[in-house]
Order: structure tokens, then C-alpha cells, then sequence
């Protein structure tokens, strides 16, 4: 026997449900007389009777039923697909990774707002150090910590950091009872080391020649929201940005310990993906608003240094580590 008739099959089946020609010609936009003719040339195909035929109503057979009961379901599993991709496709789906601090204190904050501009996405946020291996693994974006130049990879910088010491009022009293001298204070201090950090104390400490600091490091921690927090909570200073402390340093939770050190400036944050991804419409969508995003922060971080009379110079360092 030929295949069945799909088309024959569907107009069957809305005869079946709705319980008569017109009613399905209706449903399905089409005339009266082209459902009966469909109907009879599945008739012939199968060799059976699909309806008894009264007057004007129609009853299933025996074969009629059989067959509208698998029909039935089949043409129900059909429409419920259609209706998932319809929707799958009216709706974004995005996958972005992000280093974890900047996703915690960073991104965190600002997605109920980006959620109430764009109530039907649907997001999946993998908050990992590990880069993104995207030959191998389906994520739209990366939102990364470092210097740029990834091979191969778009890149485009949406945060410049700023860089200083910083610590709470009460420990930074404490230090000042030791010395007035801001440098002997950091020598005196507990230096809370964020070992991921792409700017540690070592190459600070030297850069502002500043020697006989404990360089022992009575806490070493691998994600700056863990360090923010005990600088906060008067553990010792921390080498940190405006980009994961401006909250804390608006609120006066954390300040500099001197203006006498310059910020140390930098390409810190960056979306990174393949130069295909930003083709696609959710991709483009959501760039766009973190850089909006990010744009706002920078001149609020700008702000808080002019505040505080700090000074800012931008520099690179030659070795790259991994984000915190």
C-alpha cells in the first residue's frame, strides 16, 4: 500500500473531532468540498469506511474510530511542538559564562532590571574562572576578567578598572594609630591577598617601593567577594576595584587607605565570543545593554575617585592570571 496521505490524514481527523465537514473546513480554511473529497480518497486507500453517513450527520466506524484514536493523539503531539517552537522562537534563550565576583557583585544587582526590559528571555549564567571553550561547549558569551587578546575570539572591553588599597574606617583608625605615615601603615597591616587577582600585592608593593611589608599574607583567598567581605569586616586591607567594591565605598563600609596612592587603571572587563555569535539578535541584545550598564558604572566609579582625590593612571602588566 502507498503511504497515506498526510494531508488526507489531518482533514480526517479535524471531521473526527469537531464532528462534521464544515465545522473542519472552517478549522482548517478550506472549502466543504475539498475535505469530502479528501476524506474519500483515504476511504479508498484504506479500503474501509471511516463514517456511516445519515442524512446530514456523521458517525464514526468501528475502523473510523480506531484509526481517529490514533490520530488524534499523533495530530495533538504535533500541535503541541508547533506551539513550543512558535514560542521558543518569539522568546531569547541566552547562555553567558562570567567570572564569578564580577557575576556576584557586578551582574547580579542590575538583571531584575534587564529582566523587567525583557520579561520573556530565558537566561542560564554559569558563574566559573574557566574560559570558555566555545568549539566545545554551547555558551553565546563570555563576560571575563583580564587584558583582552584572545585568539581567534571577538573582544570588546565594557569596564576599565580602578585599583587601590582599601579597608574599613575602623581598621584603617587602628593603622593610623600606628603611623600617620601611610606607607608604614601598610607595612604594619594584614595584606588580604586575592590570589586570582590580575593585580596583587607583590607587584604593588613594589611598584610604589614600598619594602618590609608582611608579604606572609595571613589570608589568601581565591574570589575577591570573599576578600571585600572580610576587609569590610576589619580583617586587613585589600588590593581592590571600584568594579566589584564601588557599593561598599559609595556606602563608606570600605575607603582608600590614602590618597597618596594612584589607582592603578585597566582594561579589566570584556565580552568575549566567537565573531559569529554577535550575529544573533539576543546576543546583540544583551551586549548592548551591558555595555549601557557598564557605561553607567564607569562614571559612577569615576565619580567616587574624584570624590576622594584619588588619582588614576593607566597601565598593562605583562603576565596574565586568571580572573577572580
Amino acid at each position: 500500500m502507498r503511504d497515506v496521505n498526510l494531508n488526507a490524514m489531518s482533514q480526517f481527523e479535524a471531521v473526527a473531532r469537531l464532528g462534521g465537514i464544515t465545522k473542519a473546513a472552517e478549522e482548517l480554511a478550506i472549502s466543504p468540498s475539498a475535505v469530502s473529497q479528501q476524506i474519500r480518497i483515504l476511504e479508498q486507500q484504506l479500503g474501509v469506511k471511516l463514517f456511516q453517513r445519515e442524512k446530514r450527520h456523521l458517525s464514526l466506524t468501528i475502523d473510523g474510530e480506531r484509526l481517529y484514536q490514533t490520530t488524534t493523539q499523533a495530530f495533538q503531539s504535533i500541535r503541541e511542538v508547533r506551539t513550543a517552537i512558535i514560542r521558543q522562537r518569539e522568546s531569547h534563550n541566552l547562555n553567558i559564562r562570567i567570572s564569578p565576583s564580577f557575576g556576584e557583585r557586578w551582574l547580579a544587582p542590575r538583571l531584575a532590571g534587564f529582566s523587567s526590559l525583557n520579561p520573556d528571555w530565558d537566561m542560564r549564567i554559569d558563574a566559573t574562572p574557566n574560559f570558555t571553550d566555545f568549539e566545545t561547549e554551547v555558551v553565546d558569551l563570555d563576560l571575563r576578567y583580564g587584558e583582552g587578546g584572545w585568539a581567534g575570539l571577538y573582544s570588546h572591553c565594557v569596564i576599565h578598572d580602578h585599583i587601590f588599597p582599601m579597608c574599613s574606617p575602623a581598621y584603617l583608625e587602628k593603622l593610623r594609630d600606628i603611623s600617620d605615615d601611610p606607607r608604614e601603615q601598610i607595612r604594619q597591616a594584614r595584606l588580604i591577598d586575592s590570589v586570582k587577582a590580575y593585580f596583587r600585592w607583590d607587584y604593588w608593593l613594589a611598584r610604589n617601593g614600598i619594602q618590609g611589608a608582611r608579604q606572609t599574607y595571613p589570608y589568601r583567598v581565591d574570589r575577591s567577594s570573599m576578600s571585600i567581605r572580610m576587609a569590610r569586616d576589619s580583617a586587613g586591607i585589600i588590593l581592590e576595584s571600584t568594579s566589584l567594591a564601588l557599593e561598599e565605598l559609595r556606602a563608606g563600609t570600605l575607603v582608600p587607605v590614602s590618597a597618596e596612592f594612584d589607582a592603578i587603571e585597566f582594561p579589566g572587563y570584556w565580552i568575549v565570543c566567537p565573531a559569529r555569535h554577535m550575529n544573533r539578535r539576543a546576543v546583540r541584545i544583551f551586549s548592548e545593554w551591558v555595555s549601557g550598564q557598564a557605561e553607567d558604572h564607569s562614571a559612577e566609579a569615576r565619580a567616587f575617585l574624584e570624590s576622594a582625590a584619588l588619582r588614576s593612571r593607566l597601565e598593562h602588566k605583562a603576565q596574565f592570571v586568571d580572573a577572580p
